[in-house]
């Protein structure tokens, strides 16, 4: 069946190659002519889902009643692999914006297809100015329940295990004042690992996306902003979503991670 299953993929590969350029098309042109918020969301839901359903992998989502419908979040989820992108996009089912990292910009059709769509680009050497900048077009997309979504590992992880997280997302999640939305992905690091070749074929493997209940911003609470506040919640969505994951996070000796590292 492993043979098979890799036959079937080098046979079905123009058709995916297809299905994503037609997807950046649809969203370069939908957004840019028609009606920007459908287009900037359905077609790469649709492509994702198409992408699953192609490949014959089994999905698992739970905890979807967690989201209001009405409300923007941040939402935080692991990062296992290249994979994590269709099963949040595709089942979800959330009208949401993405954080990427400038270099995305520059990928044929995608790059584009992702600017049209209002995704936000970030300039990690960019220094405080372009963080302002990041922030200021966050503030603009996070409106009338549409959220976004960052990694806060800020890349996907080498071997299976969650990593420690970056501020970035805490820090934005608090200057609007927006609860985090903790997810945690299993299995897409054994249907994509990733990897420094070229050429890497998919496993078939379930995919399964676990929505947490949203932690509220902290200043709404009273409490302090400081760095010590910080750390709470960063510790309190790692733990969280560590607690459903089926391979082992990173901790120190302690039992606990560094936000500083």
């Amino acid at each position: 069946m492993k043979y098979l299953y890799l036959l079937y993929q080098l046979l079905i590969s123009p058709v995916l190659l297809l299905l994503t350029i037609l997807t950046a098309l649809a969203t370069i042109v939908g957004c840019a002519l028609l009606n920007a918020s459908w287009w900037s969301y359905y077609p790469g839901k649709l492509w994702s889902q198409a992408i699953i359903r192609l490949l014959f992998l089994p999905i698992h989502v739970e905890g979807r009643e967690h989201m209001d419908p009405h409300q923007s979040y941040v939402i935080i989820p692991n990062h296992q692999g290249a994979f994590d992108i269709f099963l949040i996009y595709g089942f979800l089912n959330r009208h949401f914006k993405w954080m990427l990292k400038a270099e995305l910009r520059k990928m044929p059709f995608i790059g584009k297809a992702c600017e049209s769509a209002g995704f936000i680009f970030v300039d990690q050497k960019g220094g405080p100015k372009k963080m302002k900048e990041t922030h200021d077009r966050a503030r603009q997309v996070l409106q009338d329940g549409v959220s976004l979504v960052v990694f806060p590992e800020g890349a996907r992880t080498w071997d299976g295990r969650m990593r420690k997280f970056k501020r970035g997302a805490f820090q934005l999640a608090d200057e609007l004042q927006l609860p985090l939305l903790p997810i945690t992905i299993n299995g897409s690091f054994e249907v994509l690992p990733r990897s420094k070749g070229y050429v890497n074929f998919v496993k078939w493997h379930p995919l399964s996306l676990v929505i947490h209940p949203a932690i509220a911003p902290r200043r709404a609470e009273g409490e302090e902003v400081a760095g010590t506040t910080e750390r709470v919640v960063m510790q309190e969505a790692y733990d969280v979503i560590a607690s459903r994951l089926t391979t082992v996070p990173i901790t120190l000796e302690d039992g606990t991670y560094d936000p500083n590292d």
